[in-house]
């Protein structure tokens, strides 16, 4: 029987995928299929986790077939980001007449990156004041307790390294080893050997143009397939959003969601403060907040369902370049940074939170000036590096605990609403992403005003 009821699941997912497929035909909006397939998702989690209840054999079963789509396009995308980023920063920094240019593109990104991480830890500190968070009042049960033996033994990795050790593990020593994903800090190493081969190029250019043409001409035709199989990869979008989130909130604890509902409330209430300060900034500049917001709806609908900043870079590449306007080199370099450095929301609200949480656990009074101004300095250093996937955060958890002398165990307490509110997390992360590519593409006058504030501009899969 319970063979049954998986099938029919599956027919009835593969049914609102051929509907999304009529969409398409109908020629109705990427943007409208993505917020479609998003909110289809939603219904049918809730359908499925209220006829066969949660932990169920027959969710379980069914979640794991529909991985094959949902997981199955997150994984498309990955295996795209690592070719795409090296292309597209080569490329960029190629097609540079100076590489002066490259230091203020990359100081300005950087500078806006970090720079609005430690503004977001003091919003996550003050709305874990405001709600009067404490760890203390967390109940612990098997789930939590396993989860912080996790976190323990993953400190126990890193316990010894300094933070220039740390620093230290974004220098490439293996690029082919970084091209495989292969440790946390592989995107970031893969930007740095990018750049370094850019820089070179254009030092060839001078001593010997002929060699270094060939090599962009090259370079151009890669990124022109590249960017072809990010088109293809990216029509997928709707289907892999509708079955991301019809697991997500399938397989989502409400019974946890109520018993930390208040650390929900803050936590959102922290991430949509800073989504705000994001447009105030956008306004700042000259620009108007609210055509970013509904530019970057796409990109950062996505970003919430998939739970990947790295997996959101193709997708953002596109939207900052085909709806709002930023350059090319910036909009990669931007989209690359902000996956691995400075992540707004799993690097700057969280790891803040957590760090007021625990700190009377242990006798730290979290008003101190002190502690403050420690802990968001800690949190602006920490930044660099932050896995750009699902579990970032936890890993810029441990690292910022960890420096403040905070018990990194009791970050577990939070696993039953750990996949909710890391979907805002990201989609914070990749916020930040698009607003340091479009402020720094403003500040160089590289910024296409017109196309920014074309509404018929918008991020469309279907074009390269």
């Amino acid at each position: 029987m319970e063979a049954l009821f998986i099938l029919i699941n599956i027919v009835v997912l593969l049914a609102i995928i051929g509907l999304l497929i009529y969409m398409q035909k109908k020629h109705v909006s990427f943007s409208k299929r993505v917020f479609t397939g998003m909110g289809l998702g939603i219904l049918f989690g809730i359908i499925l986790q209220a006829i066969y209840g949660e932990g169920s054999n027959v969710l379980t079963v069914t979640s794991e077939w529909f991985s094959i789509v949902g997981s199955g396009y997150v994984r498309l995308l990955m295996v795209i980001v690592v070719p795409l980023v090296m292309v597209s920063i080569i490329r960029s920094i190629i097609n540079l007449e100076k590489t002066k240019e490259l230091g203020k593109m990359a100081g300005w990104i950087i500078g806006i990156l970090i720079s609005t991480t430690m503004v977001a830890a003091l919003v996550g500190i003050g709305s874990a004041l405001v709600f009067d968070l404490n760890a203390e009042q967390i109940e612990v049960g098997d789930a939590e307790t396993e989860r912080a033996a996790s976190l323990e033994a993953r400190y126990a990795e890193i316990e010894d390294q300094t933070t220039p050790q740390r620093i230290l593990e974004f220098i490439p020593n293996n690029i082919f080893l970084d091209m495989t994903g292969g440790r946390p800090t592989s995107v970031i190493s893969v930007v740095i050997f990018s750049v370094i081969v850019g820089i070179a190029v254009l030092g060839v250019r001078r001593k010997k143009p002929e060699q270094a043409d060939m090599f962009v001409k090259i370079v151009n035709s890669v990124y022109t397939v590249v960017m072809r199989i990010v088109t293809l990869i990216l029509r997928l979008t709707p289907f892999g959003v509708l079955a991301l989130m019809t697991n997500m909130v399938a397989g989502t604890s409400f019974t946890g969601i109520i018993e930390l509902g208040k650390f929900v409330l803050a936590n959102y209430l922290a991430l949509i403060v800073m989504f705000i300060l994001h447009l105030i900034i956008v306004g700042l500049f000259g620009l108007k907040p609210f055509t970013f917001l509904k530019k970057a709806f796409p990109v950062l609908g996505f970003a919430f369902t998939s739970r990947s900043s790295a997996g959101t870079i193709p997708l953002n590449i596109k939207g900052q370049k085909d709806a709002l306007g930023v350059d090319d080199s910036v909009a990669n370099i931007s989209a690359s940074f902000g996956a691995t450095m400075g992540q707004n929301g799993c690097a700057g609200v969280y790891p803040a939170m957590l760090a007021v949480m625990i700190a009377p656990t242990i006798g730290i009074n979290p008003l101190s000036f002190e502690f403050i101004i420690q802990l968001v300095l800690i949190i602006g250093v920490s930044s660099f590096g932050v896995a750009g996937v699902g579990g970032g955060a936890t890993f810029a958890a441990i690292i910022v605990l960890s420096s403040m002398g905070l018990p990194v165990g009791l970050a577990g307490l939070l696993i039953s609403v750990e996949p909710l509110i890391d979907m805002g997390r990201t989609a914070l992360n990749v916020s930040g992403s698009m607003l340091s590519g479009t402020l720094t593409s403003r500040i160089l006058g590289k910024l296409n005003i017109k196309k920014f504030n074309d509404n018929s501009a918008v991020v469309d899969a279907t074009s390269v």
